[in-house]
């Protein structure tokens, strides 16, 4: 079981913000938290809320009772490229300048530390058939090369 967030549109380039996201990816949610939260960066104050939802989207799935953050691991993390706005900046002798600004979107999947097993009816294994062994093919050699006369 495992349950993502996504946040679209953020208004970072994806570089800065994939910086961010490379300190959390494949640890305990309690790490990544601590790690964001004191960050200095601000791309990870948006990493953080991204965080937040999919650890509560992932107790919500739980039906049998309530995860802990502690109990739950970073499975993916991964920032893709969004809208590029394209803008004009004046510049000297009467040139323009364009100005790209990026976004990008976050995705984060969060899942239980240890799998979560459903409790469900035993599989029946099939009756094993006793174990016939084929007989052994008798493998030919090839004949000698012909050797050619002078």
């Amino acid at each position: 079981m495992e349950a993502r967030a996504i946040n679209r549109y953020i208004s970072t380039s994806p570089r800065k913000m994939r910086l961010v996201i490379d300190l959390i990816r494949g640890k305990s949610v309690d790490e990544a938290l601590n790690i964001l939260h004191y960050s200095p960066k601000h791309a990870s104050r948006v990493a953080e809320k991204v965080l937040r939802s999919a650890v509560s989207n992932l107790q919500n799935k739980d039906e049998a009772g309530r995860l802990e953050p502690g109990e739950m691991i970073v499975k993916e993390a991964y920032v893709d490229a969004g809208l590029v706005m394209k803008r004009i900046l004046p510049a000297p002798m009467g040139r323009a300048f364009r100005v790209r600004k990026r976004s990008n979107h976050v995705t984060i999947v969060v899942a239980p530390n240890k799998p979560v097993h459903k409790t469900a009816a035993p599989k029946r294994q099939k009756a094993q058939k006793p174990d016939s062994t084929p007989a052994k093919k008798t493998e030919t050699k090839p004949a000698a090369a012909k050797q050619k006369s002078k």
